[in-house]
């Protein structure tokens, strides 16, 4: 009962102060009440690079429909046509063609040369948008067609082209030294103002090539505050609002929240190199100490799922290409001494690892927390100071494929290898993985490389997160995206 009390303490503190948050623009494009046709949106992260695609701020421009790509990924994680209409492989190089009747914002057509300078522009970068990480690209247009050259054949070129930060923007938004989305993308809304990191404002592009927008523009209020957030939708000041937190969803009229499954896992990573997790049987008896649906039921209230495996259920292929497996044999902890290393940016994590101290205490372990913010404790997390790791981790990356994430947190050369894996076979397994053609000849090399994961105990998923979204009563055709880069679409608007 503590946890609802205290968020109905809060929600009734942050009614007070969005009046503040939701006042209108200086210019009339603001989120007050009264500009019919516009749909108004309180988003969790302002800007931190002041909208440039080059940044992370790329998945925001993608969410309001504003910039787009050369494709777009389908719910199995395929690419799709978009600003380009078909492609095809030579080698190591893939030829894109590009649709007709596009225009930018400003006026001016799409051309080759501007998917050139987008692109080049992006492979150029310091630092790189991280979907090109160790990625040598090359393009070149050529009339209606851009050509792009990797050093090796890459099956998944197409799938890297649908991440928002290879967006394709008019020449004008290179002029400076940033890059700069106001008025240059090709979606259904024109960006027409940035207020820092307060709010934005969109209107109807009457010229978009995929057909006239449903709503005359998007108000966007920058809303940090997770209890903010929640008190703009029960208050009416939003009309959509994303990231919900857990806390405040059961405050809401439930007709108004929707849940879908997300590609985020939550998982505790063992350290294989050193400490007690050497050894593989301790690894076993942690695993088999865990129990990770009380942290569903409590700390996530119901609204998350239950992992199964490292991919959940919005990776929609994952659990029918799911093979058995057999534990391996636990040891005994005989009170040895782990530490588990998390951080309090993901409101729920410090939570759950405290339930899973209770757990692994059971058991007959000795365990300790250190609990930080991720910027002062993802150092010593990487360098693998603790002995676990609790992380919650988007699972398929920016192209929407499972491989990468696989091979940055699991491989022996892995960026992002918290377990300090180096195990022969799944290495095998991952490269394997990465060097299948896309389809169903690479998701179920996927699906091999995750056992060979999960065989090791190095890893223990916990549970899949859900993107918890608001919606106002009068909202229709808002996205319900679990990659989180739709949310106004065409399609969207308020009765």
């Amino acid at each position: 009962m503590r946890r609802p009390l205290l968020s109905a303490l809060a929600l009734t503190s942050a009614s007070v102060l969005l009046t503040g948050c939701f006042a209108a623009a200086p210019d009339g494009g603001g989120t007050a009440r009264g500009q019919d046709g516009r749909v108004r949106v309180a988003m969790m992260n302002p800007p931190r690079s002041g909208l440039s695609p080059l940044s992370d701020d790329a998945f925001k421009l993608s969410r309001w429909s504003t910039a787009e790509t050369l494709v777009v990924l389908d719910a199995e994680g395929d690419a799709r046509p978009a600003l380009a209409t078909s492609w095809k492989q030579h080698g190591t190089s893939w030829t894109f063609t590009l649709r007709d009747g596009v225009t930018f914002h400003d006026g001016t057509p799409l051309t080759a040369r501007d998917v050139e300078r987008s692109l080049t522009r992006a492979a150029t970068a310091s630092p790189k948008p991280r979907i090109l990480d160790g990625v040598r690209l090359g393009v070149r247009a050529s009339g209606r067609t851009v050509t792009l050259t990797t050093a090796a054949p890459d099956p998944l070129l197409p799938q890297r082209l649908s991440s928002p930060q290879l967006s394709v923007l008019s020449a004008r938004a290179y002029r400076g030294k940033t890059v700069d989305p106001v008025g240059t993308g090709t979606g259904a809304f024109r960006l027409t103002r940035v207020d820092g990191t307060t709010s934005a404002s969109l209107d109807r592009y009457d010229g978009y090539w995929g057909g006239r927008a449903k709503a005359a523009g998007i108000d966007v209020t920058f809303v940090p505050d997770g209890t903010a957030r929640a008190a703009a939708l029960r208050t009416g000041e939003a009309d959509i609002v994303e990231a919900v937190p857990v806390s405040q969803a059961a405050l809401l009229d439930q007709d108004l929240v929707t849940e879908v499954p997300m590609p985020r896992t939550n998982t505790l990573y063992l350290n294989t190199r050193k400490g007690p997790f050497r050894d593989p049987a301790l690894r076993a008896a942690a695993r088999r100490a865990i129990d990770a649906r009380p942290l569903v039921e409590g700390v996530y209230e119901g609204r998350a799922d239950l992992a199964e495996g490292l991919l959940g259920p919005a990776v929609t292929w994952a659990d029918g290409l799911r093979p058995t497996r057999t534990p391996a044999p636990a040891g005994d902890p005989d009170g040895a001494v782990i530490t588990i290393g998390t951080f309090t940016d993901r409101a729920e994590l410090p939570e759950v690892a405290q339930a899973l101290q209770q757990q692994l205490r059971a058991a007959g372990f000795t365990v300790r927390l250190d609990v930080r913010e991720y910027a002062a404790i993802e150092a010593d997390a990487l360098a693998g100071a603790f002995d676990a790791f609790l992380l919650s981790r988007a699972t398929v990356l920016d192209s929407g494929d499972p491989a990468a994430y696989l091979f940055s947190d699991f491989s022996s050369e892995g960026s992002f290898n918290l377990s300090q894996l180096a195990d022969p076979g799944v290495d095998a397994a991952l490269r394997k993985a990465a060097d299948a053609p896309a389809g169903d000849t690479r998701r179920r090399a996927v699906m091999a490389a995750e056992a060979a994961v999960l065989a090791t105990d190095a890893a223990v998923p916990l549970l899949h997160e859900r993107v918890v979204q608001g919606d106002a009563a009068g909202v229709v055709g808002a996205a319900h995206d679990p990659r989180e880069r739709l949310l106004v679409t065409p399609d969207t608007y308020v009765k």
